[in-house]
This record gives structure tokens, C-alpha cells and sequence, in this order.
């Protein structure tokens, strides 16, 4: 409970308990020594001449320039879509371990471009790579607790930044990020791969489009067995598990909302309210752990995970409809996001897409989704979706995703998505862990945009 002092908490378990017991009132949530804040639907004090990120382009250029930090198999993934698109020149990479940094410039220069510095400093080495005159975006595949830092940094020495998810795992962090992108001018994002699925980008068009008439529900998730990951001697099991010790809640819960809250407009006309949320019992690490480690004196015996396998959350918007969001990495299933959308007039579910409009042939039953793909498929798709699928990871998604950064750049556009999306995306984390510890007490959400989401959502 990283985001509550020990007086909020006990003052916060008091306002719980009453809460539940009048059936309605919300549960305030202190963020720790964010001035002003008494729950976290309240913004804090703005930085002097405030102004929004929101819809605000990008600086025209020809070329640009990108520095990365963090090296390692989602460093270099994103590396390879980035080496594959015009326009992009790779100045710097930093890590702390040479032999990532020397294979991500081996990468660079295969591809026919100059080999980039190699910053290998320490955990903050990423300070002289933010420092240097010749970077235009700074993007970071850290482990998670090392996004914030490295963003501010970048924010502060005037540089563009992106990280993968989540973007932050506090809330005073999550407000630190919106204020330093306002004060710098500089946008700071989230690079959620899954907005640029083809078929996200397609269930987008049917939504706006109207095909599901009045849009009431949708369905969100991470469901995805990443046990032997976790467990691995190397890359993310030397940090990732750790955080199943740390915190009983939704620990990654961007994947499947960042294309729900396009669905919904979300920061184009309505907002993330509140949410509630629940963790069952935790089971799987510690049978993955009996099952895998016969060495009693490993030290991963030694771990305590407090985390609920399987995390619920329920969320309201301001203007009423609601979204379920889960999670859940360490059971045996097949992989799924949901991706549902309930409408007035029909609906669509994902793992395998299926589409029901009213009135369709068939009566009650699902139909597929090819025959909606001629006329709406994104154009995106339609242009470069082939190139996608042939150099890009998870589908082609992760290419579109590097490939709409690149252009919004070069042609001066704002981009998809801003600092405040890349906040509330990021906020169930903390959100579900307060509500959770407070017996799924309904906690609110902040509005990042400071009343800014009421206001259309501009792209190129």
C-alpha cells in the first residue's frame, strides 16, 4: 500500500467501514504527500501557467531522433519495428548490462545506421542519455519501477517520452508525470501496443460508426499464463515476481483498457469514475513454485506472495456506463484481453472476434468478423498492415504502434494519446489495491485532465 501514510490508512479503514455500511458513499483515498489532495478524484494544485497537453502537436521534422533505455527483450522489440521505418535515427542506447547495449547498437548498425552511443552507467546512466542536445524522444523498457524516474528525467531535460506499461505504479507518480509533461511541453505517453491491434482498431471504427447503437458495457483484461516467465532465472523473473509480494491488486491493467477507453472516449467526453474491485485467493505462484523448484534453499522459498490470483475490478464512468477489468498471470488458461462491447444495438466479443448486430442474419448467434473488414478496416491497416504483419511483433500491432508515433512526428501531429490516457490507464493499479484492502470499497478516480475530458480528442 505504497500509496497511503499510515495515518490515511487508518483514518481511510474508518471511512471504509462506514462506507460499506451506508451501501453508497465513496471511500476517500489519500495519494502520499501530494499537497491538496484529499481523495484522489480532487487534483492538486496546477504548476504555475498550466496548460493542457491535450491535442497539442508534436514539433514538424523530417527525422526522429530516438534515445532508449532499457535493452532488454522488449528494448530490442520495439528497437527492430523503430530500425524498419523511414525516417527514424536510433542517436543512443543505455542499459546496465554492456552486453544489452551492444547488442541493440549490433542491431543498428545491421539495419545500416550508425552505430548509437552505448551508455552503461549504473541504474542511472539513463541521466546522461536524457542530457544529450541530439534526442528527440526518449522511450524506456525498464522494469517497472524505473518508468517514472526515467521520465521525469527526460521530461525535465526537454525531451518526448514514452514507456511501456504501466506507466506508473502510485498515484503521486501518476500525478508527477501530468505535471512535469504540463510544465516541460513535452508529451509523455504510453506506447500501449494492444490500441493498435488490427482488430482493436476495427472495433473502434464499428463503435464510432455507430454499428452497436448506444455503447453501455465493455470488457477488459490480462489474462495470460506468464508462470515460467515469472520463474525464470533471467530477464523479467529477476524482477517481475517480486511485485506478486508487493501488492494485492491489478498489477497490469493497460493492456485491455487502453482500446476499451477508446471505445468509450474516454478523455473525449467522458471519464474513469470509480471503481470497486476484488482479488480471490492466491494460489498459483506457490504450486508453480512446488512444482518447479525442488531446491528448498532457493532463495525464491523465501518469498511471500500476497497477491490474489485473479483481481476484479468494476468500473463506472461519469456518464454511466461501466467496464469490467481483470488480471490474472499465474493460472493455466489460454491467453485473452476480453475486448467486449455490449451496445444498444449489438455487440462484439474477442478470442475468437465474433460480432452480433440486431436484426442480422442467423438470429441469435454470433457471426464473423471478415465481412466488416472491407469497409471498416483502419486505414492504417489498410496501408501498411501487410508490412506489419511480415515486421512486426504480436501480429503487426507493435509496428502500427511504432509506425503512428513516427509519423505524428514527422508530419507535426498530436499524438493518439496523452499523458493524462497513460495515467488512468496505469491508475487501476493503485486503485484496486486500496479497494481491496478496504474490502472492495469503491474508490474514485482522479481526473488527470483537471476537467479538460469533457473536450474532443484531435488526430491527424
Amino acid at each position: 500500500m505504497t500509496d497511503l501514510t499510515r495515518r490515511d490508512l487508518l483514518r481511510n479503514a474508518a471511512l471504509a467501514g462506514a462506507a460499506v455500511a451506508a451501501g453508497a458513499a465513496i471511500t476517500p483515498a489519500i495519494a502520499e504527500n501530494v499537497t491538496a489532495i484529499s481523495h484522489p478524484d480532487l487534483a492538486p494544485p496546477a504548476p504555475l501557467a498550466r496548460a493542457t497537453m491535450k491535442n497539442v502537436p508534436f514539433e514538424r521534422r523530417d527525422t526522429v531522433r530516438f534515445g532508449i533505455v532499457g535493452t532488454g527483450l522488449r528494448g530490442r522489440s520495439v528497437l527492430s519495428e523503430l530500425l524498419a521505418i523511414d525516417g527514424v535515427k536510433i542517436v543512443a542506447v543505455c542499459d546496465v548490462v554492456a552486453a544489452k547495449t551492444a547488442r541493440a547498437a549490433k542491431m543498428c548498425t545491421d539495419a545500416g545506421q550508425p552505430a548509437p552511443a552505448e551508455i552503461v552507467a549504473g541504474d542511472k546512466g539513463f541521466e546522461q542519455l536524457v542530457a544529450r542536445d541530439d534526442i528527440d524522444f526518449v522511450y524506456t523498457a525498464t522494469p517497472w519501477e524505473w518508468h517514472v524516474p526515467v521520465m521525469l528525467a527526460a521530461l525535465k531535460a526537454g525531451k518526448h517520452c514514452a514507456s511501456e506499461c504501466p506507466v506508473g505504479t502510485t498515484l503521486k507518480d501518476l500525478w508527477a508525470l501530468v505535471d512535469a509533461s504540463e510544465k516541460a511541453r513535452r508529451h509523455c505517453l504510453q506506447l500501449e501496443n494492444c490500441n493498435y491491434g488490427e482488430t482493436e482498431m476495427l472495433v473502434n471504427r464499428l463503435v464510432h460508426e455507430g454499428i452497436f447503437g448506444e455503447v453501455l458495457h465493455a470488457e477488459a483484461a490480462y489474462l495470460h499464463d506468464l508462470r515460467t516467465i515469472l520463474f525464470e532465472d533471467r530477464d523479467e523473473g529477476l524482477w517481475r515476481r517480486a511485485w506478486h509480494t508487493r501488492s494485492n491488486s491489478n498489477l497490469y491493467p493497460t493492456h485491455g483498457l487502453g482500446p476499451v477507453s477508446w471505445y468509450l472516449d474516454v478523455h473525449a467526453g467522458d471519464r474513469f469514475d470509480y471503481l470497486v474491485s476484488a482479488s480471490s485467493p492466491q494460489r498459483g505462484l506457490e504450486l508453480h513454485r512446488e512444482a518447479t523448484v525442488p531446491d528448498r534453499s532457493d532463495p525464491k522459498w523465501r518469498e511471500r506472495y500476497v497477491g490474489g490470483d485473479l483481481n476484479t475490478s468494476i468500473l463506472k464512468t461519469v456518464n454511466g456506463r461501466t467496464v469490467m477489468l481483470q488480471h490474472d498471470v499465474v493460472n493455466p488458461r489460454p491467453y485473452t484481453r476480453h475486448n467486449r462491447v455490449q451496445g444498444t444495438k449489438g455487440a462484439f466479443e474477442d478470442y475468437p472476434p465474433r460480432i452480433y448486430v440486431e436484426g442480422q442474419a442467423g438470429g441469435h448467434r454470433w457471426g464473423p468478423i471478415e465481412e466488416w473488414k472491407a469497409k471498416y478496416t483502419h486505414p492504417l491497416w489498410a496501408n501498411v498492415g501487410e508490412l506489419a504483419r511480415k515486421k512486426g511483433g504480436h501480429g503487426g500491432m507493435d509496428f502500427i504502434m511504432a509506425y503512428r508515433l513516427v509519423q505524428t512526428m514527422r508530419e507535426g501531429l498530436a499524438p493518439d494519446f496523452d499523458v493524462y490516457d497513460a495515467a488512468a490507464w496505469s491508475a487501476p493499479l493503485p486503485l484496486s489495491e486500496m479497494s481491496v484492502a478496504k474490502g472492495s470499497a469503491p474508490m474514485k478516480f482522479p481526473d488527470f485532465t483537471r476537467g479538460a475530458f469533457a473536450s474532443a480528442r484531435t488526430t491527424g
